[in-house]
């Protein structure tokens, strides 16, 4: 099946021409990359989260495959979804589901269930996908959708996409879309979102999951966090880096009520 965009035109341009020129401002080819497990890149309108998510994606050597983790904002279909077959089409064309790692994560998994709807409305993933795009024609990628459940079993889908790259051998980037602080000031968004950082810079999924809750920080992909910290560690990753920071208060000059974007890198 062909996945068709659901925000294009919304949340990034739906024009080919207009969205290179965009990302193109976004993004550097110039920068020196640098060979990462995994990355964490935020999901909104690309006005707002775009100079992030495009700041992460300029630093990093693409590999063919992105396993894209993200949450599942709308409740629909499966509650841990993976599409196994078919393709994502944006106004950029059409990028291929990587079939062999797909089957091999879910099989791995006893929580991940094939499932196609849940992704349909979804906007988390579908807004990497063009920055992929941009900078490998050629991408393949394996999206999973993560709902709300004990962290145990993001850990699970975690070692089980850790478990599927070895075994496959697949050349494999793993991608998690998450926002931070919702809807806070600026001040309260930028120091509940330090705290957050620093668990995931320390690659420490549990803590992560304990500031989360003691700070009450309404960071919405910390889902696909754990899994990817899991994963990532499970792949031998060591150390980790905050590429870039802001929030939504600096591009629409309102500070009273932001939502905070993140963009990390993951590596040996």
């Amino acid at each position: 099946m062909i996945r068709n965009p659901a925000v294009a035109g919304q949340f990034y341009p739906g024009w080919a021409g207009e969205l290179k020129e965009m990302i193109g401002y976004m993004t550097d080819r110039k920068l020196e990359k640098v060979d990462v497990v995994g990355l964490m890149s935020p999901h909104a309108g690309y006005v707002y989260s775009g100079p992030v998510a495009g700041a992460v994606f300029s630093r990093i050597k693409f590999k063919q495959t992105f396993v894209l983790l993200g949450p599942n904002h709308r409740g629909m279909g499966k509650p841990f979804s993976i599409m196994t077959e078919g393709s994502w089409k944006t106004p950029l064309g059409e990028v291929p589901v990587d079939r062999e790692l797909a089957k091999a994560i879910l099989k791995a998994s006893d929580n991940l269930e094939e499932d196609s709807l849940a992704h349909r409305h979804e906007h988390s993933l579908e807004v990497q996908v063009p920055f992929l795009q941009y900078f490998k024609p050629d991408v393949t990628i394996v999206p999973l959708l993560l709902s709300l459940a004990n962290p145990l079993i993001y850990k699970e889908i975690g070692k089980a996409v850790a478990e599927a790259v070895k075994g496959t051998g697949a050349e494999a980037v793993i991608l998690a879309s998450s926002d931070m602080t919702h809807y806070e000031s600026h001040e309260s968004a930028r120091s509940k979102d330090q705290k957050a950082i620093e668990a995931i810079l320390d690659l420490d999924a549990d803590e992560l999951v304990k500031r989360l809750g003691q700070h009450n920080i309404s960071m919405c992909g910390y889902a696909p966090a754990v899994s990817l910290i899991t994963a990532a560690r499970l792949l031998g990753a060591r150390k980790a880096e905050l590429v870039k920071y802001q929030t939504s208060g600096e591009t629409s000059g309102d500070y009273s009520a932001v939502v905070g974007y993140a963009g990390i890198i993951i590596r040996k």
